[in-house]
């Protein structure tokens, strides 16, 4: 089955968003009390918002035959697997320990909002593609297979 490209890119427009607003209203925070939290939310919130738009710069444009990598679904699986657990992560740090401005609150509804849309980006490419480690042809159990003829003899002695 064609993936289809238009709601693939409504997806990922949609997570470059939310990331990008998670990253954005963290930015106005004026002060903290704690900062790590903080700053571990706006790494991550900023990571995702970056590595997702050069994934869709390298996958709109001819640079993706470019650079070299042949497995664009699995990278585009394990970097949105990747970054969607990192963001539930930073969320759920961050709205554990924060100073309880609603700038704070905004920018975990954010992330968690973003953390959303890469999970649904997850469910929708398991349902168009199936999990890339899969292989797309497996043998039917019981079906007997038929090795390949040789071409040459193995133990070929001149007389």
């Amino acid at each position: 089955m064609e993936p289809n490209w238009l709601s693939l890119t409504v997806t990922a427009l949609c997570f470059q968003l939310l990331s990008f607003l998670a990253f954005v209203v963290e930015e106005v925070v004026k002060s903290c009390l704690n900062c790590g939290p903080l700053y571990f939310f706006e790494f991550i919130s900023c990571t995702a918002f970056l590595f997702t738009l050069l994934l869709l710069i390298l996958l709109a444009t001819k640079l993706n035959g470019m650079v070299g990598i042949t497995c664009w679904p699995a990278l585009d699986f394990y970097y949105t697997a990747a970054i969607a657990l990192l963001f539930l992560l930073a969320s759920i740090v961050f709205a554990a320990d924060n100073g309880g401005t609603s700038l704070e609150y905004a920018s975990v509804a954010f992330g968690f909002l973003a953390t959303v849309a890469f999970l649904l980006d997850l469910f929708l490419f398991w349902r168009v593609s199936g999990f890339p480690w899969k292989s797309k042809e497996t043998a039917v159990a019981g079906s007997p297979t038929q090795a390949a003829a040789e071409v040459e003899a193995l133990n070929a002695q001149p007389n």
